[in-house]
């Protein structure tokens, strides 16, 4: 096998291991699974000399541009779900647990019908 090749299928390795999973190998691919495969196939394949339409071929560098951006959009979601935990959060559970880590506690507040346990 070429290097060429091998740094192709080591690429393609990698941008799949960045796409979230398939939950199941039966189910179709993704739409993006299966265009960086034809993408792959199409770098691997030697270009065709009777071609009469030009046709983008794909490089290496397009994809390892690609698997950094990957890469890097998978560490700031990372980060932006460390250092921002309220995001997911509502407005009450918020204040309550910002309240809490300023040594607060906040009073149970009284609903119509609630009866004091």
């Amino acid at each position: 096998m070429s290097a060429a090749k091998t740094n192709m299928l080591h690429l393609y390795r990698a941008l799949l291991r960045e796409l979230p999973p398939r939950p199941l190998l039966t189910t179709p691919r993704a739409p993006l699974h299966q265009r960086l495969r034809d993408f792959v196939s199409s770098a691997a394949s030697p270009a065709s000399a009777g071609a009469s339409t030009p046709v983008h071929k794909p490089s290496i560098a397009e994809a390892e541009q690609l698997l950094a951006y990957l890469q890097a959009q998978r560490e700031y979601v990372t980060l932006l779900e460390r250092y921002n935990p309220g995001m997911g959060m509502d407005e009450e559970t918020r204040v309550r647990l910002t309240a809490k880590r300023v040594g607060m506690d906040l009073p149970k507040e009284f609903r119509e019908g609630e009866e004091d346990k």
